[in-house]
């Protein structure tokens, strides 16, 4: 039996495999649990297996390299269009032998075991982040039901909650002033744990050089630095800046049809943390945009002039995701663009 390229539908404990022959038909239909898979595919030889970019691939997809393989991830969305009937497993599975084969499949890097404990590491800092939101907007709730409110902004609820509940005047009840106590004691365990998460990612990243490389970019800081690169490593799997843009959902939703061009909004596709980060820092730059480079500052300065904040800092973020791309792909410097001058023609001696 020979086969040219398998695809493999992960689950968590089995895992259903498809091979086509190089004809292109299927020539094995197979259930196996993890260990199984793993003996199986030790003992095989094919041109390249195939599974979708999901929970586990990556250790599944270093397994397989280890054993002589060529393993290509691919974004689920992508292998879609190919399920060709209703949907089981080994259909899935048949699909993803099929795209595998393309071209042009989109091709998701494996991901080194460094790579992921920095994923890791931002994950639950951005859930830690969410969860301190939720506590500070409960807070928040409770107290304006007694008629009492803070002002806008983290930092002045955290300063303002201690006063409101050792004023014996404002009305609280006894057992209001016990929950509030009890949210306050949460609130700052997480502020404590996200302390720790950003005391860590700081170390990362001055410990990395394309970290310290890529926070001398204005808007960009250890958190989105180590984020960048626990993502897209060299940013080798993108031909250009704007392909990395493109990744991040950073440009414009396009719908044309008849020779017509017709953009819509950002679409909004990719890696939606990442997102975030660039518009975030972004917007911290706007803040301070006459502090910047002059060739910055004067791009802004024109972009201000013509289009809305939101557009700008948009405009922004998807500038600085394609100089972090460029910076970590050519492994040099930021360089801060210079103002351009246009010289002006000298009149002719009379």
């Amino acid at each position: 039996m020979e086969l040219d390229t398998i695809g493999i539908d992960l689950g968590k404990t089995t895992f259903h495999l498809v091979g086509l022959n190089p004809a292109g038909e299927v020539a094995v239909r197979r259930k196996f649990s993890r260990l199984q898979l793993l003996r199986f595919t030790a003992n095989l030889r094919v041109r390249v297996i195939g599974m979708e970019a999901c929970g586990g691939s990556h250790f599944l997809g270093r397994s397989r390299r280890e054993q002589g393989h060529e393993v290509r991830l691919m974004p689920a969305q992508y292998v879609k269009p190919y399920v060709k009937t209703n949907k089981n497993d080994y259909i899935d599975a048949e699909a993803i032998a099929e795209a595998v084969g393309r071209p042009r499949m989109r091709i998701v890097p494996i991901k080194s075991d460094d790579q992921l404990d920095l994923q890791s590491l931002h994950r639950v800092r951005d859930r830690w982040v969410a969860h301190r939101t939720s506590v500070i907007n409960q807070i928040r709730g409770l107290s304006l039901e007694r008629g009492i409110t803070f002002r806008k902004g983290r930092r002045h609820a955290e300063a303002s909650l201690p006063r409101v509940m050792e004023d014996p005047d404002n009305g609280l009840s006894g057992p209001l002033r016990m929950l509030l106590g009890q949210l306050q004691g949460e609130l700052r365990q997480l502020q404590s744990q996200i302390d720790e998460a950003d005391m860590r990612i700081g170390k990362a990243a001055g410990e990395n050089e394309p970290c310290q490389r890529l926070m001398a970019i204005p808007g960009i800081g250890p958190v989105t630095a180590t984020a960048v690169v626990a993502s897209i490593g060299s940013g080798a799997e993108f031909r250009k800046g704007r392909a990395f843009a493109t990744w991040l959902g950073l440009v414009p939703k396009q719908h044309s049809t008849g020779g017509k061009q017709r953009l819509l909004g950002i679409s909004k596709r990719g890696n939606q943390y990442l997102r975030r980060l660039f518009v975030h820092g972004a917007r911290a730059v706007l803040q301070c945009r006459d502090k910047q480079s002059p060739g910055l500052s004067h791009w802004l300065a024109l972009l201000v002039a013509r289009a809305h904040t939101n557009i700008v800092a948009v405009a922004l973020a998807n500038k600085l995701a394609r100089i972090a791309w460029a910076v970590l792909f050519r492994g040099e410097p930021y360089r801060p663009p210079l103002l351009v001058t246009v010289p002006t023609e000298t009149p002719a001696c009379i």
